[in-house]
């Protein structure tokens, strides 16, 4: 099974295919216990020591080597998802860049403040501030 897919996205039947390429040996105790717990790619990625001794993997041995090789599968998600956040960031930097010191201009009325600072300005209906005297 190849590894076009983010393994944050497998479904259980992929997560099954990935087991049994990875542990036929183990295919029986396993492929019920993903079936009965629907262990996602996500949940597998998040699968430790313990979890595995639940799924009916007792043998440490072969737990330490589960266990390696689901490291490897969270680098490789880590690795896919710093090229997403390259890949958005190459897609970003394609568009044109205003400079720094731009501010857009906006055409305002110019209204007085007195009045209004302490609070006793009246609006008219169109909620323009009125100079209060």
């Amino acid at each position: 099974m190849g590894l076009s897919k983010r393994v944050s996205l497998w479904s259980v039947e992929e997560v099954l295919e990935w087991v049994q390429d990875q542990y036929p040996t183990h295919m029986n105790t396993l492929h019920k216990a993903i079936i009965k717990h629907a262990i996602s790619g996500r949940a597998l990625l998040r699968l430790k020591d313990h979890h595995l001794e639940l799924l009916g993997v007792e043998d440490e041995e072969q737990q330490q080597e589960i266990l390696q090789d689901l490291l490897l599968l969270k680098v490789q998600e880590e690795i896919d998802e710093l090229n997403d956040i390259c890949s958005a960031a190459a897609l970003c930097l394609s568009y044109p860049v205003l400079p720094c010191n731009f501010v857009p201009q906006f055409e305002t009325r110019q209204t007085t403040v007195k009045g209004m600072q302490a609070g006793r300005g009246k609006k008219t209906r169109n909620n323009t501030p009125v100079e209060t005297r």
